[in-house]
Protein backbone atom coordinates (compact mmCIF):
# COMPACT_ATOMS: atom_id res chain seq x y z
CA UNK A 1 0.00 0.00 0.00
CA UNK A 2 1.61 3.66 -0.99
CA UNK A 3 0.77 6.30 1.57
CA UNK A 4 0.64 9.87 0.23
CA UNK A 5 3.68 12.13 1.19
CA UNK A 6 2.78 12.89 5.19
CA UNK A 7 5.21 13.55 7.64
CA UNK A 8 6.96 10.26 9.34
CA UNK A 9 4.61 10.23 12.78
CA UNK A 10 1.31 11.26 10.27
CA UNK A 11 2.62 8.07 8.16
CA UNK A 12 2.71 5.67 10.62
CA UNK A 13 -0.81 6.62 12.06
CA UNK A 14 -2.63 6.17 8.52
CA UNK A 15 -0.52 3.26 7.58
CA UNK A 16 -1.97 1.70 11.21
CA UNK A 17 -5.61 2.54 10.32
CA UNK A 18 -4.89 0.96 7.24
CA UNK A 19 -4.09 -2.46 9.23
CA UNK A 20 -6.58 -1.78 11.64
CA UNK A 21 -9.52 -1.78 8.76
CA UNK A 22 -8.11 -4.06 7.11
CA UNK A 23 -8.25 -6.36 10.27
CA UNK A 24 -11.99 -5.64 11.18
CA UNK A 25 -12.91 -6.36 7.37
CA UNK A 26 -11.76 -9.91 8.08
CA UNK A 27 -13.43 -10.33 11.00
CA UNK A 28 -16.64 -9.24 9.02
CA UNK A 29 -16.49 -5.63 10.02
CA UNK A 30 -18.27 -3.49 7.73
CA UNK A 31 -16.46 -0.02 7.67
CA UNK A 32 -18.10 2.60 6.79
CA UNK A 33 -15.73 5.57 7.26
CA UNK A 34 -12.00 6.41 8.17
CA UNK A 35 -10.97 9.65 9.47
CA UNK A 36 -14.21 11.03 9.79
CA UNK A 37 -14.28 14.75 10.76
CA UNK A 38 -17.05 15.49 13.23
CA UNK A 39 -16.99 19.50 12.72
CA UNK A 40 -13.77 21.62 13.29
CA UNK A 41 -12.15 19.77 16.05
CA UNK A 42 -13.00 16.04 16.21
CA UNK A 43 -11.80 13.35 14.32
CA UNK A 44 -13.32 9.38 14.51
CA UNK A 45 -10.45 7.11 12.82
CA UNK A 46 -13.06 4.22 12.11
CA UNK A 47 -16.38 3.59 12.24
CA UNK A 48 -17.20 0.65 11.50
CA UNK A 49 -20.65 -2.14 11.60
CA UNK A 50 -20.85 -5.38 13.07
CA UNK A 51 -24.31 -6.83 12.02
CA UNK A 52 -26.82 -4.62 13.89
CA UNK A 53 -23.85 -2.64 16.04
CA UNK A 54 -21.99 0.53 14.95
CA UNK A 55 -18.33 0.15 16.49
CA UNK A 56 -16.31 3.76 17.01
CA UNK A 57 -13.15 2.36 16.67
CA UNK A 58 -10.14 4.29 18.07
CA UNK A 59 -6.32 3.13 16.45
CA UNK A 60 -3.55 3.11 18.24
CA UNK A 61 -0.47 2.56 16.07
CA UNK A 62 2.77 2.16 18.02
CA UNK A 63 6.46 0.71 16.41
CA UNK A 64 6.95 -1.28 19.58
CA UNK A 65 5.21 -2.26 22.36
CA UNK A 66 7.84 -0.18 24.49
CA UNK A 67 5.63 3.06 24.32
CA UNK A 68 2.84 1.08 26.20
CA UNK A 69 -0.60 -0.03 26.31
CA UNK A 70 -3.49 1.40 24.17
CA UNK A 71 -6.19 1.63 26.64
CA UNK A 72 -3.87 3.91 28.86
CA UNK A 73 -3.51 6.17 26.33
CA UNK A 74 -7.28 6.27 25.92
CA UNK A 75 -7.10 8.48 28.91
CA UNK A 76 -10.23 10.94 30.18
CA UNK A 77 -9.87 13.71 28.16
CA UNK A 78 -9.58 11.42 24.95
CA UNK A 79 -12.86 9.53 26.17
CA UNK A 80 -14.52 12.45 26.00
CA UNK A 81 -13.63 14.13 22.76
CA UNK A 82 -14.41 10.25 21.43
CA UNK A 83 -18.02 10.50 23.45
CA UNK A 84 -18.68 13.54 22.00
CA UNK A 85 -17.67 13.32 18.09
CA UNK A 86 -20.15 9.96 18.65
CA UNK A 87 -22.63 11.70 20.20
CA UNK A 88 -22.56 14.11 17.13
CA UNK A 89 -22.64 11.32 14.53
CA UNK A 90 -25.41 9.64 16.40
CA UNK A 91 -27.27 12.79 15.97
CA UNK A 92 -26.55 13.01 12.35
CA UNK A 93 -28.26 9.68 12.16
CA UNK A 94 -31.59 10.65 13.80
CA UNK A 95 -32.71 7.16 14.52
CA UNK A 96 -31.54 5.37 17.90
CA UNK A 97 -28.91 2.65 16.84
CA UNK A 98 -26.96 0.62 19.29
CA UNK A 99 -22.78 1.32 19.54
CA UNK A 100 -19.91 1.06 21.48
CA UNK A 101 -16.61 2.14 21.56
CA UNK A 102 -13.20 -0.38 20.41
CA UNK A 103 -10.00 0.50 20.79
CA UNK A 104 -7.34 -1.06 18.20
CA UNK A 105 -3.41 -1.77 18.97
CA UNK A 106 -1.40 -2.06 16.01
CA UNK A 107 2.07 -2.59 16.88
CA UNK A 108 4.96 -2.57 14.13
CA UNK A 109 6.15 -0.27 10.89
CA UNK A 110 5.40 0.35 7.65
CA UNK A 111 6.34 -1.38 5.32
CA UNK A 112 5.91 -5.10 8.08
CA UNK A 113 4.28 -7.52 6.49
CA UNK A 114 2.39 -8.78 9.89
CA UNK A 115 2.04 -6.28 12.62
CA UNK A 116 1.18 -7.64 15.84
CA UNK A 117 -3.38 -6.53 16.14
CA UNK A 118 -4.83 -6.31 19.14
CA UNK A 119 -8.43 -5.59 19.34
CA UNK A 120 -10.24 -3.76 22.68
CA UNK A 121 -14.29 -4.74 21.88
CA UNK A 122 -16.24 -2.65 24.28
CA UNK A 123 -13.17 -0.41 25.41
CA UNK A 124 -15.31 2.29 27.33
CA UNK A 125 -18.95 3.35 27.59
CA UNK A 126 -20.04 6.93 26.79
CA UNK A 127 -19.35 9.79 28.68
CA UNK A 128 -21.77 10.73 30.78
CA UNK A 129 -21.72 14.01 30.29
CA UNK A 130 -24.21 13.02 26.81
CA UNK A 131 -26.91 12.19 26.26
CA UNK A 132 -28.77 11.19 22.97
CA UNK A 133 -32.46 12.59 21.93
CA UNK A 134 -33.68 8.88 21.97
Amino acid sequence: MRLPRLPFHLRTGVWGEARAADFLKERGYKIIGRRVRIGLRDELDLVARQGEVLVFVEVKTRADEDFGRPIASVDRGKRHTLSRAAVRYLKKLKTPVSFRFDVVEVVGREGDEAPLIRHIENAFPLDRCYNLPW
